[in-house]
């Protein structure tokens, strides 16, 4: 049996993982949570990993955003099939530097993300909007180019995929994409 575990982005919610039912014939469980502590996640991504390895015989992932750094994170090296990443967050250390405001920045948050560097050897879709305000376009193909993804470049496409166009091509892309 299979699994396709969706980790939503900042403000989601694992509701979101409905929308993906229709084009895998595995199960997929989204994975509820509102903690953004890396270190938190790191570990609760893993526990429900663990979980579904004692259920399941092949496990992917969809993630959005932030979700795609957590499943980055913690299961880099694990036996994860296929990945599935919309405008994921590929380099937290560059986004904290650059886009944050300096009051903003927890120290903590950054000396975990900069102790924690992302391992990444699963195979990977990514779909990534051109108007995409968190993540630059270089970054996110230096990323693919390195890890060997996939990219997919919605043209005005957001970093929140949320008009009707927008998830009309994130519908289509998935359904190309799923395996």
């Amino acid at each position: 049996m299979k699994a396709i575990l969706y980790i939503h982005g900042m403000g989601g919610s694992a509701i979101e993982a409905e929308l993906y039912r229709e084009f895998f014939s595995g199960d997929v469980i989204g994975l509820e949570y509102d903690n953004y502590e890396p270190w938190t996640m790191k570990e609760v991504v893993a526990k429900k990993y663990k979980e579904l390895t004692s259920r399941y015989d092949e496990i992917s992932v969809i993630a959005n955003s932030i979700g795609a750094y957590f499943a980055m994170l913690a299961l880099g090296g694990k036996a994860v099939s296929h990945a599935y990443f919309i405008s994921p967050m590929v380099d937290m250390e560059k986004f904290i530097l650059t886009k944050m405001k300096p009051e903003e920045i927890d120290s903590d948050y950054l000396a975990f993300v900069c102790s924690f560097p992302i391992c990444w050897d699963v195979p990977t879709d990514i779909l990534y909007g051109s108007d995409d305000h968190l993540i630059d376009l270089p970054t996110m193909q230096d990323f693919a180019d390195k890890h060997g993804a996939t990219l997919t470049i919605m043209p005005h496409g957001e970093h929140w995929f949320h008009t009707s166009d927008q998830i009309a091509f994130l519908k289509k892309w998935i359904k190309e994409k799923a395996i």
